[in-house]
């Protein structure tokens, strides 16, 4: 058999080493072709799979960072309107009762009974007649005259207190307007004094509501539980002219509410019928 020449075998040698190189070459295509889609179904893949991000997901408001959610306004924390207190109970005390702090002596509601005798104790506090006031009102004028004297420098004292049935039959002159008949006095209660500067000044007059002692009064009387029971202008109300002397103790919860809700008489706010004369 003839052998083939040098020129034969170097064409053929160039044939094979092309077919090689394109077999190279198809088969880093292939790879290239399987990179390209495994990429590309795990690229897929990914962007369908739940994931954990708040923006993958439903978002839950609690978990949103403050970036998140600089969006969205915040509410404004619920202001709780405080309830309204509780409304004066009118009921705690009697107002006919005698012993009552809050009883009402008028003219259309007398002592009762007339000759009424409350229990009384001696109050250490300077007087023109010896004073004489149910425990309570008793304890409560020795703070404010000391008050008084302690703020002002100056002094009070005691005109009149307690008076009984007897006792107002002596004081009472026949002129309505100024004493009280026998049996319809506050001064029976025990509840009541009349007070005077010390040195007397405008004793048992209206000139009284002038003094250091009687503008004090006026201001301050309701802290310790005291009204100006005959006040000025009321006089078709409570029967009496303007006595701004005449202190009633009716306790501090009382006198507070009144100075507060700015209610003169205990006629009016207790609903009471005036009580400008006798039946």
């Amino acid at each position: 058999m003839t052998a083939p020449s040098p020129a034969t075998r170097s064409a053929s040698e160039r044939k094979a080493r092309a077919r090689q190189l394109r077999r190279r070459r198809i088969a880093v295509l292939g790879t290239l072709v399987a990179v390209l889609v495994v990429a590309l179904v795990v690229t897929i893949a990914v962007a369908l799979a739940p994931s954990g991000s708040p923006e993958a997901g439903p978002r839950d408001p609690a978990s949103e960072s403050p970036s998140a959610s600089a969006g969205t306004p915040t509410p404004e924390p619920t202001v709780e309107t405080p309830p309204p207190p509780p409304a004066f109970d009118k009921t705690q005390y009697s107002l006919t009762d005698p012993d009552s702090p809050w009883v009402i002596v008028n003219k259309l509601n007398p002592m009762n009974p007339v000759d009424f005798q409350p229990a009384v104790v001696p109050v250490p506090v300077p007087y023109i007649n010896p004073a004489y006031l149910r425990q309570e009102p008793a304890d409560a004028v020795v703070r404010m005259f000391a008050d008084f004297q302690a703020q002002t420098g100056l002094q009070m004292q005691v005109l009149s207190s307690y008076r009984s049935y007897a006792a107002q039959q002596q004081v009472y002159g026949g002129n309505d307007l100024l004493t009280a008949r026998p049996g319809f006095s506050e001064h029976q209660t025990g509840w009541v004094l009349d007070v005077d500067a010390l040195p007397r000044a405008c004793s048992l007059q209206l000139c009284f509501r002038d003094t250091p002692q009687g503008q004090w009064l006026a201001q301050h009387a309701w802290e310790y539980g005291f009204i100006i029971r005959y006040a000025d202008g009321y006089t078709g109300i409570t029967g009496y002219q303007y006595e701004p002397w005449h202190l009633r103790y009716v306790g501090p919860a009382l006198a507070k509410e009144m100075h507060d809700t700015g209610v003169v008489t205990l006629e009016e706010f207790f609903g009471y019928p005036a009580a400008p004369d006798y039946p």
